[in-house]
């Protein structure tokens, strides 16, 4: 049996380390919030004002990730010109970041009863302070699905002002026809970026 040495403060707190010398093995299991209390293996939803689990049950909190998830898509699709995509997922974004941060409230047991109680909060606004992680995804969602409709739209708006020279750069048959193309725009910064190049 190889010898034990004995632990310092170092591993005192590692949950792999060898027991002590003269204590024999135990299976491991979890730590209680009681060893100790106010250690960092705390249940992080423990206490109040702590920060929120993730629970894929609470469509609140689906919505808030979602929201953050379909926007950042939407942007990359705007910016890699896919502006119908974009706009998709913007449009999604913006309705789920908007429902993640309203949370519909839950109808209580005074509803049932015919009192006229106040119905408790549902949602984000149930969590307190410890759904600052869930809204902070809702509210990044609901920036990147901005930027996201907006590049979408910008991309349609030039498409409609630049027809013609959309038109006639799909119908070209060589790279010459093409570029003839490129006098049907301004001559500006613009008409320089959309220009067909050589």
């Amino acid at each position: 049996m190889p010898d034990r040495r004995q632990p310092d403060s170092s591993t005192d707190d590692n949950p792999f380390a060898a027991p002590p010398e003269g204590r024999p093995d135990q299976p491991w299991q979890p730590r209680s919030n009681g060893d100790g209390g106010g250690r960092p293996d705390e249940d992080p939803g423990s206490g109040p004002g702590g920060p929120a689990r993730w629970d894929p049950t609470d469509p609140v909190q689906r919505r808030a990730r979602y929201a953050l998830l379909s926007g950042m898509w939407g942007f990359f699709f705007g910016i890699f010109g896919i502006p119908s995509m974009g706009l998709l997922l913007g449009a999604l974004a913006l309705y789920w970041g908007i429902s993640g941060l309203r949370g519909k409230p839950v109808a209580g047991a005074s509803a049932v009863d015919g009192a006229a109680g106040p119905a408790p909060q549902g949602g984000l606004a149930a969590l307190g302070p410890a759904a600052r992680p869930q809204r902070t995804a809702a509210i990044g969602g609901l920036v990147t699905a901005s930027l996201a409709i907006l590049l979408a739209l910008s991309s349609y708006g030039l498409q409609l002002a630049y027809k013609d020279f959309y038109v006639c750069r799909e119908d070209a048959l060589t790279k010459s026809a093409e570029m003839q193309c490129n006098n049907l725009l301004p001559d500006n910064m613009l008409g320089k970026i959309l220009k067909v190049q050589q």
